[in-house]
């Protein structure tokens, strides 16, 4: 099962942090390709692995610099709200260990935070996370 390990100076203030990419859904990309136009390039952002969300969700924005429409609606609760309308995109999620994730995203405002991701439980359910607190690091094998 492939895995990455990352180290967080006071990982208790940042969180479980780690760099990944967010790309176009495979059959996207086909439709772009069998077109003959461009495929956008992987949007590169901050995400914080968080037990706390049951489905991953992108900050709003990023499926427009992706240039991808929604597959969907939903509604979230968050501490400060509840029922917020939400759109959900098919996207790809490139781990740092090389591992791509299929998985349907909420886009959302994370306004005020150092991240533009949040990888949920839809996503650690496929595998396998630790954190080590008292040594400021965290693993997570897929």
């Amino acid at each position: 099962m492939p895995s990455f390990t990352a180290g967080i100076p006071n990982i208790r203030a940042i969180g479980p942090v780690v760099q990944i990419q967010i790309a176009i859904s495979e059959a996207a990309e086909q439709a772009l390709k069998k077109a003959g136009q461009p495929v956008p390039p992987p949007v590169q952002v901050s995400a914080m692995i968080d037990t706390g969300a049951s489905d991953s969700v992108i900050q709003t924005g990023i499926a427009q610099q992706l240039g991808i429409q929604p597959i969907g609606v939903t509604r979230v609760n968050t501490p400060s709200s509840t029922n917020v309308q939400c759109y959900r995109y098919d996207v790809q999620l490139i781990l740092p260990n090389g591992v791509t994730v299929v998985v349907p995203v909420t886009e959302a405002p994370l306004q005020g935070q150092h991240i533009q991701c949040l990888i949920g439980r839809d996503i650690l359910m496929h595998g396998v996370f630790i954190y080590i607190g008292y040594s400021n690091l965290f693993s997570f094998s897929v």
